[in-house]
């Protein structure tokens, strides 16, 4: 297999393991607005939020070494630029490793929960600014390397201004955000897609592979 192949699939290993751990592992126990039955619901699936939590180291440490392969993949066409997006992919992965401690305090203190998964929310917000400009650098260096057809450029594009809007109500305007429609469904989209074409077509271009 070659690199860009496997860039696709560890993509791709980031994209479930990450659904896993947020839309079924905390998202499966938190009760809105209910602090007592949140807890119950950790207390009771404990087993399944500990997953949660494996899944999530699994991810961070799969996207280090996706950044590290499309660091090289797309240094051949900007360097600086190719450079610039790793550093953000970088930092917004230490923002969500830093952020499981959300995770486990909800585990060490259920009582709690609620508030600490809340707190995890946030500092999801937080990372989506990071990965935001991440995958917009992306968008931008797939649609000028000609590596894969150039509408997987703009959908990065569009998915990481998707996440920057996102984030940004959220802390700005947080009563009009929660009117409005889950943006961040168009750079999850996008990311699938890119992992998809890379880990079944591969790149053009030999040299990169």
């Amino acid at each position: 297999m070659n690199r860009a192949r496997f860039a696709g699939l560890l993509y791709l290993i980031t994209i479930v393991a990450g659904v896993f751990a947020e839309a079924f592992a905390r998202g499966g126990v938190i009760v809105r607005g209910d602090a007592a039955a949140t807890a119950a619901n950790v207390a009771a699936h404990e087993t399944l939020f500990r997953f949660g939590l494996a899944a999530d180291l699994i991810m961070l440490v799969a996207y280090v070494v996706v950044t590290q392969l499309f660091y090289e993949l797309f240094k051949p066409t900007d360097q600086s630029l190719s450079l610039l997006a790793a550093y953000f992919s970088l930092i917004g992965l230490a923002v969500l490793s830093a952020n499981l401690l959300n995770h486990i305090a909800a585990l060490t203190d259920p009582s709690h929960a609620l508030f600490f998964l809340k707190m995890h929310s946030r500092g999801y917000n937080i990372s989506g600014v990071f990965f935001g400009i991440y995958c917009v650098v992306i968008g931008i260096l797939i649609y000028r390397s000609r590596l894969m057809p150039r509408f997987i450029g703009v959908l990065m594009a569009i998915g990481g201004v998707a996440y920057l809007v996102s984030s940004f109500m959220i802390f700005l305007w947080p009563a009009v955000a929660a009117r409005l429609p889950d943006f961040t469904i168009l750079g999850g989209i996008a990311e699938l897609v890119l992992s998809l074409w890379l880990m079944i077509r591969g790149v053009h271009c030999n040299t990169t592979t």
